[in-house]
C-alpha cells in the first residue's frame, strides 16, 4: 500500500525498512477489515459516540476499503493536490512533495 512518507502519515527520520514494515502492517490490519467486516464494525462500535450501526456501517466503509489499501495513481495525485493547496492556502509552512512506499 503506499504511504505518504512527508507530513504526518509516516516520518521519513524512521527510516525506509521501518517505513515498509509499518505499511506492511497496515496493510495486512487494512485487509483483515474489508475480510471480517462485521468484527471490524463491532469494533469500530467501541468508539461510534452513540451512532447507529447502520451510520457506522457506513462510516467505516469510507475509512475501510480498496482504495484504502491502494491510492492508485489518482488518490496519490489527490494526496498532492490536497498538499499543494494547503501550502497556497498557507495551511501548512512549506511545499511537501509526497513520496509513496509500494
Amino acid at each position: 500500500m503506499p504511504l505518504p512518507l512527508g507530513g504526518n502519515a509516516i516520518r521519513r527520520d524512521l527510516g525506509i525498512e521501518r517505513i515498509r514494515e509499518i505499511s506492511r502492517l497496515l496493510r495486512e490490519s487494512i485487509q483483515y477489515a474489508l475480510d471480517h467486516r462485521e468484527e471490524a464494525l463491532k469494533h469500530a462500535m467501541k468508539y461510534a459516540r452513540d451512532l447507529d450501526t447502520q451510520l457506522a456501517d457506513r462510516f467505516v466503509g469510507m475509512h475501510v476499503n480498496t482504495r484504502t489499501l491502494d491510492y492508485g495513481e489518482e488518490g496519490r495525485r489527490a494526496v498532492q493536490l490536497f498538499l499543494d493547496k494547503a501550502y497556497e492556502r498557507r495551511l501548512i509552512p512549506h511545499s511537501v512533495c509526497a513520496e509513496f512506499t509500494d
